[in-house]
């Protein structure tokens, strides 16, 4: 079976793009969808100086909702035009926040990426960003699965 590709994009590809990314193949998973997602930052070398490879509040949200998940733990992957161009869907986690990035780093892009608004720590708590995640991500699986079953082109 061929899985297409979702990408999830945030910052330093720490804590919100990586909870959608383990949250997803979990969800898709579980629905038997050929999908697998990936993330990647866009700005990596600010989540340098984090305590750790992965966000200790992803970690334990996934934790708590009983998510099996590669225990390497990995640093964050710096995303480039390949990790886009192979994607048949790309999310980027905040519009004000990736949008410019984006922009900036991989010009022309910015305005083939679906957008949502889920805060980082500046504004809204991890249990506040978590929850939105796996309301959104819930919501695209769904969706997802929808389509799938009416035949259309998730793509679309």
């Amino acid at each position: 079976m061929i899985q297409r590709i979702i990408l999830f994009l945030c910052t330093g590809n720490y804590y919100r793009s990586r909870f959608a990314e383990h949250l997803f193949n979990h969800l898709a998973a579980q629905r038997g969808l050929a999908w697998r997602a990936e993330s990647r930052g866009l700005a990596v070398e600010l989540a340098a100086r984090m305590p750790g490879p992965i966000s200790r509040d992803t970690v334990a949200r996934l934790n708590e909702l009983g998510l099996t998940f590669d225990s390497d733990h990995r640093r964050g992957i710096a995303c480039n035009v390949a990790d886009l161009s192979k994607a048949a869907v790309v999310v980027a986690l905040k519009e004000a926040e990736h949008r410019p990035l984006l922009a900036g780093r991989h010009a022309g892009w910015e305005d083939r990426v679906t957008y949502w608004h889920v805060h980082d720590l500046d504004a809204a708590t991890p249990v506040e960003a978590l929850a939105d995640i796996e309301r959104l991500v819930s919501e695209l699986v769904d969706s997802l699965a929808l389509k799938t079953m009416e035949g259309a082109d998730p793509n679309g």
